[in-house]
């Protein structure tokens, strides 16, 4: 089988190692370089921690544990720590690990000195707090885990060509043609876009329609501000997610750092504001000890791809079976357990996970529910 993979981010390239290890040839279409889109602005926290409805948790909560499976220097399995602080934050995370262990999600219910002892620099909140473990949960350097799976996919002969701009994707009865703006062309048995939020140009170029919110007009669904500090000689494990910070440790004594409250400010088109940096330094502190004085070595806008209705389109996108698309917002999460399920229906083996998220379900024109954006620990 001959295949043509547009987009060489964490999604497309799961997707090209998958269907290389079922021997498929395979040539992989980046318009940019590999990682620059949202690859590359990712939070990379492992979890299924709220995602809803069932079939969504269903989908990630399998894409959690194939991570385990493909373990290396990208991936640390250290878990999750939230600790809730405010009334209303304690009553919803109290709702929130009734329902995980009704769904048999791992998650523990700690004391603040269990809690100190998963992380010793962590800072108690003013009046107490309670604490919820989630070990099952990760996080990965995305880029590192991008490597590995691009890497893989070329040592088994995939081909992948940078700076791919795609203008026209064309199908018939026996394949697909991909025409580039340089006049190139690449044929295969079928196409595959792994675009993220390019998704919908994209797909149209095949006269599929798939929605997709656009991180230009769509506000704090789709974007968001990452911040990584100098290095600090602080213990940081894992994910420690808080009613005002996330943080995760960054590599080399580096914290990424996400407060979400702030990213109503998010503009993708302008520099982060310098005042939304000190405010994020500024509760860091207040977090974690011994990271007084640390400074911002980057500071992004990160812009997630977010399908119209929030959930992951996954599956054949026309009537001949030659175009296939794969969009989601949780493509970090996702990316392993899409390198076998992807590939297997290429290959006839329809997913009972990517049943529930096929292309179709947009073609009716019928208004769906709009996304809401990324929650702190302690919203609805």
């Amino acid at each position: 089988m001959r295949v043509v993979v547009i987009g060489a981010g964490v999604v497309g390239a799961a997707v090209a190692a998958g269907l290389t290890r079922r021997g498929a040839q395979v040539t992989v279409l980046e318009a940019r370089t590999p990682g620059s889109g949202t690859t590359s602005t990712s939070v990379a926290w492992i979890n299924a921690n709220n995602k809803t409805p069932k079939e969504y948790f269903d989908l990630n909560h399998a894409a959690v544990w194939a991570h385990h499976q493909l373990p290396g220097d990208w991936h640390f399995p250290t878990g999750n720590l939230e600790c809730a602080a405010t009334d209303e934050h304690k009553g919803l995370l109290e709702e929130r690990v009734a329902r995980l262990l009704a769904l048999g999600y791992p998650v523990e219910r700690v004391t603040a000195r269990r809690a100190r002892a998963l992380e010793p620099d962590l800072v108690p909140p003013p009046g107490g707090a309670e604490y919820v473990f989630f070990p099952g949960e990760a996080y990965v350097l995305p880029l590192r885990l991008l490597g590995r799976l691009l890497g893989e996919a070329r040592d088994r002969g995939a081909v992948v060509e940078c700076g791919a701009e795609v203008t026209a994707v064309e199908t018939a009865p026996a394949g697909a043609k991909v025409t580039l703006a340089d006049g190139r062309t690449f044929a295969g048995d079928v196409v595959v876009t792994c675009a993220g939020r390019w998704t919908q140009r994209v797909a149209a170029l095949a006269g599929a329609d798939v929605p997709m919110l656009d991180p230009a007009v769509s506000g704090t669904v789709t974007n968001g501000f990452l911040v990584t500090t100098s290095p600090v000689p602080a213990r940081l494990s894992r994910v420690l997610t808080t009613g005002g910070l996330n943080l995760r440790p960054d590599g080399g004594g580096r914290l990424l750092l996400q407060a979400l409250q702030l990213d109503g400010l998010a503009d993708p088109a302008l520099p982060v504001p310098g005042e939304v940096v000190d405010e994020m330094l500024g509760l860091l502190p207040k977090v974690l000890r011994a990271t007084e004085g640390a400074t911002a070595e980057r500071a992004v806008v990160g812009q997630r791809a977010m399908p119209g209705d929030g959930l992951t389109v996954a599956g054949f996108a026309d009537a001949g079976r030659r175009v296939y698309t794969v969009a989601t917002h949780s493509g970090v999460t996702l990316a392993p357990l899409l390198m076998e399920e992807v590939a297997g229906e290429l290959f006839g083996e329809e997913s009972a996970l990517l049943s529930p998220f096929r292309p179709g379900r947009f073609a009716d024109g019928a208004v769906r529910p709009a996304p809401v954006p990324a929650r702190r620990p302690g919203q609805q």
